[in-house]
């Protein structure tokens, strides 16, 4: 991925030893549902969400970030740079709203939110009642080592895909989800979490397509580390042989590259509707 020398974002706020470094904040639309994606695990953790307060800077006494892996905060800031740009531009051509972005708290080791703790356990996810994406850099770590998908464009699609979750909040697809989840059995519940997460890979796919469109920042190998990551993340491939599909909150790999694959095709968001298919 062709991501040096673009335009960092300024929606990054630094959370390392001696507390956090704020740069250009958004504010939170106010929403109460957060779908916290336990990628490593392959659990749903909404169950953990019930924690209050503004965010914290408490973070562990190790850091990544504060001067000891710069190229990773920098590249994590190009990537949120190009979202922001590639969805200023759909919002406007498919929307037809200005798009208001996230801010990305970037740490390493354990902080706060108002979804509750960040740490490796949890896996990066988006906090919709503060409008901010938590990532702990060792999920790249975990995502290469442990799952097998490496690559910066695997990287950049996990960041994409917590922005995507901004999306539905944007939309106010996640209020919905949300209110149906309170009536839902845990089973119909669970099958709302999986079209969420498949619409946040479509949304995804729809996004690489269009950071290619306008920046050309693709290269060989890409979308294959990209489906790859998919797949390393799907359910059936997380849970192994004891991979029940009522449990499933994310969707399985064939799934998730279908969806991610079809954003990219067809970088309409109208054909990431997943909660109208009628096959997954």
């Amino acid at each position: 991925m062709q991501w040096r020398g673009r335009r960092s974002s300024r929606n990054i706020e630094r959370r390392g030893r001696g507390g956090g470094r704020a740069v250009g904040g958004i504010g939170g639309i106010g929403a109460v549902i957060v779908l916290l994606l336990g990628w490593y695990f392959g659990i749903d953790t909404s169950a953990l969400v019930g924690g209050t307060g503004s965010p914290s800077t408490q973070t562990a006494d190790r850091s990544a970030i504060d001067g000891e892996d710069p190229e990773m905060e920098q590249f994590v800031a190009a990537v949120l740079g190009l979202t922001e740009d590639v969805w200023a531009q759909t919002f406007q051509q498919q929307v037809g709203e200005p798009y208001s972005p996230p801010t990305l708290v970037l740490f390493d080791g354990v902080t706060q939110s108002a979804c509750g703790t960040a740490n490796a356990a949890t896996g990066p996810f988006y906090c919709p009642s503060e409008d901010r994406i938590f990532l702990d850099t060792q999920f790249f770590r975990t995502l290469s080592d442990r799952l097998g998908a490496g690559g910066d464009f695997a990287q950049a699609y996990v960041i994409a895909h917590e922005v995507a979750h901004h999306i539905q909040n944007e939309l106010g697809i996640l209020g919905q989800v949300n209110r149906m989840r309170a009536q839902a059995s845990p089973a119909d519940g669970n099958a709302l979490s999986v079209r969420t997460e498949l619409q946040a890979d479509c949304y995804s796919g729809i996004w690489a397509r269009g950071a290619e469109e306008a920046f050309g920042v693709l290269e060989p190998g890409d979308i294959e580390e990209a489906m790859n990551a998919a797949a390393a993340i799907g359910d059936d491939r997380l849970q192994g042989a004891a991979a029940r599909p009522d449990s499933f909150t994310h969707g399985t790999s064939a799934q998730r590259q279908r969806w991610f694959a079809r954003g990219f095709d067809s970088g309409n968001m109208t054909d990431c509707d997943t909660f109208s298919a009628t096959q997954l």
